[in-house]
């Protein structure tokens, strides 16, 4: 089995200039405008030709801007919105009753063609509800997927569905391969990604149905498939992208997130435990801090939706600036690649050949 051995890709956009700015949902996440126009402005200033739209009370962010000595300008500017989609939402309630929400009016900019892409930090099921309903999937795409990267021993690995289908179909399940295919060939610049199908174990006789009838379309299509994985490849980085229905993606990255907390607890606490051990600790700072950086999930933060006809990322509704910053450099990465076009692209090419065949 191949080991995926990506690191993150590097954003140029003062080499791929955007022709449309990207909208931020700057009301969304737990923070609010605190941590998205702070984002905003520190990713302006990483990227010289980025522009961006903070969406939501005008107002509010005027404040937050002149609290960092800044204001509107060409490359940062502003709309209004009315109203907030909230945490705990139902999705049904904010897609039929919040039309002038930060994040309604963001995705709409998307549709309309006003920017190549919307960022927020809302509620994840009204987030996807809104876009789905305003965007559409692209022609072949039955269910669009939330993906994001992991970090592993070889760098990271991308994980579909992490939660907006939690019941998925063989062919659904394909097509997450094909879209997690397309978007890490792509965004990480990898030749022929491959591919792994997340299973109980590596024997041909387990996993429930959908999983084993996934397994025999993969096994007959063009994407570099290397068969079932378990839960321990994907921090061996064993593949490029894993692929599973939302429930056992979510569970998976919930679980990856608590573990991260609980190893940092642990050592935080085993270094305080007396005299000596802070000592020890003081030495040992600076392999700490390298070990904290590369399993920290700010710098992985960003999920795309994948699967839609435009370019929506969901950050971490707990995210901080640097993490919020992480978000809108996916959104660059996948603006400056057009992923949904190669999508739309390769699964029309997919289709033919597989009606003809």
């Amino acid at each position: 089995m191949a080991l995926a051995t990506a690191t993150l890709s590097p954003v140029t956009p003062t080499e791929r200039p955007l022709v449309l700015p990207i909208a931020i949902d700057a009301m969304s996440g737990d923070k609010g405008v605190s941590v998205t126009v702070a984002a905003a402005l520190d990713a302006s200033r990483q990227y010289p030709h980025l522009q961006l739209v903070l969406v939501g009370d005008l107002p509010l962010i005027e404040r937050e801007l002149a609290l960092h000595g800044a204001a509107a300008s060409p490359r940062l500017q502003l709309r209004h919105a009315t109203e907030v989609v909230l945490m705990d939402e139902l999705p049904s309630r904010a897609l039929r009753g919040k039309k002038d929400s930060s994040m309604r009016v963001a995705i709409n900019m998307v549709k309309n063609g006003e920017a190549s892409a919307c960022v927020s930090a809302g509620n994840t099921g009204a987030l996807m509800a809104t876009a789905r309903y305003v965007l559409k999937t692209l022609e072949g795409i039955d269910r669009p997927a939330i993906i994001a990267a992991f970090p592993t021993i070889h760098g990271y690995t991308r994980v579909l569905d992490l939660g907006a289908n939690v019941d998925s179909s063989a062919e659904v399940l394909y097509q997450f391969a094909m879209m997690g295919s397309i978007l890490s060939g792509a965004v990480d610049n990898i030749a022929s990604p491959t591919v792994g199908l997340l299973n109980i174990g590596e024997e041909e006789i387990k996993g429930n149905e959908q999983v084993k009838a996934a397994h025999q379309l993969l096994s007959q299509s063009p994407l570099n498939y290397q068969g079932y994985i378990e839960g321990d490849d994907i921090c061996k980085g064993s593949v490029d992208v894993v692929v599973c229905d939302g429930f056992v993606g979510n569970v998976a990255l919930k679980t990856s997130e608590g573990l991260a907390k609980m190893v940092k607890h642990y050592i935080r606490q085993e270094f305080s435990r007396n005299l000596l051990t802070k000592m020890a600790g003081l030495v040992a700072m600076p392999v700490l801090k390298a070990f904290g950086s590369r399993i920290d999930p700010r710098t992985y933060n960003g999920a795309s939706l994948v699967g839609l006809r435009g370019i929506v990322i969901k950050s971490h509704g707990g995210a901080d600036q640097m993490a919020f910053v992480s978000a809108i450099r996916q959104a660059v990465l996948e603006v400056a690649n057009n992923v949904p076009e190669l999508i739309k692209s390769e699964v029309c090419i997919q289709m033919q050949q597989r009606h003809s065949s």
